[in-house]
């Protein structure tokens, strides 16, 4: 049954059907148009399809809104979305607004859009669920909430006052960091710095490893100092290299000084490496253990949960000391082998000796041809002294060899010549985790 009335907030990522039952995509959220004197109408739904292209379904095409699901008639133009002038995105843009409610004079905070069905697939604005100012002095309190129509508001924002992102972020809570940075990304430039802004320092990371190099650099450019340098830290090595590389020679220096000297000096020996050798490529964060480590304890580390897949495929023997640059490397052992082997047997006897580790100035290409001839999910990379460093990841070769706009590239479209010169590591917000001869 379809409903009349429906938030715009719970709507988001809900699933859109065609008539056949067949998934079309996740809704993203809710394109409307102002109007002179009635209340914006609803133009359409932008909807995100398998290959993270965002499309246009029209209102018109909507059938039926309820149960956390969208049904459209079938008919959908998978051209990729463009946003109009006159165009507003509920989610992006009006959240988080200031209005005026004109008979109370009270200035409050839109925390939800109400859209109704008037008939003959006809959607307008209906209800704004807002916040009012707190009238206790308890940092814990909250202002309390009322529904006003459309006609009972007035738009308030004083100007050059930031428009709150809090609900912005509240909507997309649940998506996955590469689908966050997507749907910054197709932000205007001055919302999307503001949503950067209210995310957490871990989330903001995780969101600025999956953004092209050029909107991450402007990002962490507007940040001051020291939370830049937070966010750094969160990040992967080889990202906050990337960045940190091309800024100024003093900024890039400061923010090194800022961050903790454990990841600083993980940043600074990245930095050292070009970008299209082993080096440049890899991450310094493996699973290190010693050869006298048990396969219990090497199963405990690779499955945590904060460690991405392609690193905990494998676990790095190497002797003492355990962090990169280590001891002498002795060798891999892989995730399925301990599967075979009791929980007591030592790693050190268990070493893949077919797989050999690469110097760290091995061409980009060199580590690509290693891995897809041996099938391989992660390669060591080890100095003149064979002392391991860290490993490059099947994640790092494909972002490597994929073209520099390959996130918005949707299904069909072509793709220019890869690029020549990047790093990228594997979303894991974890620290290393090494274990030596006492656990």
């Amino acid at each position: 049954m379809s409903a009349t009335k429906v938030f715009v907030a719970r709507l988001a990522g809900c699933s859109v059907f065609d008539p056949a039952g067949d998934r079309v995509g996740r809704v993203r959220d809710v394109l409307v148009v102002y109007r002179r004197v009635d209340a914006p109408r609803v133009v359409g739904l932008i909807v995100e399809v398998p290959g993270k292209r965002r499309i246009f379904v029209s209102a018109g095409r909507i059938t039926s809104i309820g149960a956390g699901q969208v049904i459209t008639t079938g008919l959908v133009n998978m051209r990729r979305f463009e946003q109009r002038g006159g165009e507003v995105r509920v989610i992006a843009e009006m959240l988080g607004r200031k209005v005026l409610i004109k008979n109370q004079r009270i200035r409050a905070t839109i925390e939800d859009v109400a859209i109704e069905d008037r008939g003959q697939g006809d959607w307008e604005v209906s209800q704004l669920f807002l916040r009012k100012p707190k009238t206790t002095p308890s940092p814990f309190g909250k202002g309390p909430t009322t529904f006003a129509s459309w006609n009972e508001v007035t738009e308030d924002e004083l100007p050059g006052e930031a428009q709150s992102a809090e609900h912005v972020i509240a909507a997309y809570s649940d998506l996955l960091p590469a689908d966050l940075a997507s749907t910054l990304l197709d932000l205007p430039e001055e919302r999307r710095f503001e949503v950067a802004e209210e995310l957490p320092d871990d989330r903001l990371a995780d969101v600025l490893e999956e953004m092209p190099d050029q909107e991450r650099i402007e990002i962490l450019s507007r940040l001051e100092d020291a939370r830049a340098a937070d966010v750094l830290d969160q990040m992967q090595p080889d990202d906050a290299a990337d960045v940190l590389a091309q800024f100024p020679d003093d900024r890039s220096e400061a923010l090194l000084q800022l961050m903790e000297p454990e990841e600083a000096q993980d940043v600074r020996m990245l930095l050292e490496y070009e970008p299209d050798t082993a080096g440049g490529l890899m991450t310094t964060e493996p699973v290190i253990v010693s050869a006298d480590a048990t396969v219990a304890e090497g199963l405990a580390l690779v499955r945590r949960h904060e460690l991405a897949p392609a690193l905990g495929a494998s676990v790095c023997v190497v002797l003492p000391p355990y962090e990169p640059p280590t001891g002498r490397f002795l060798g891999l052992v892989h995730f399925q082998r301990m599967l075979r082997y009791p929980p007591n047997e030592r790693l050190g006897t268990l070493i893949d000796q077919q797989t050999e580790p690469v110097r760290v100035d091995a061409s980009a290409a060199e580590v690509t041809r290693i891995m897809a001839t041996y099938n391989l999910l992660s390669v060591p990379v080890v100095d003149d002294a064979h002392r391991l460093v860290g490993v490059v990841t099947i994640d790092d070769v494909l972002d490597h060899v994929l073209p520099d706009d390959w996130r918005s590239q949707g299904e069909g479209e072509p793709s220019p010549l890869p690029r020549q010169r990047s790093r990228k590591t594997p979303v894991t917000t974890g620290r290393r985790t090494t274990l030596g001869p006492n656990g």
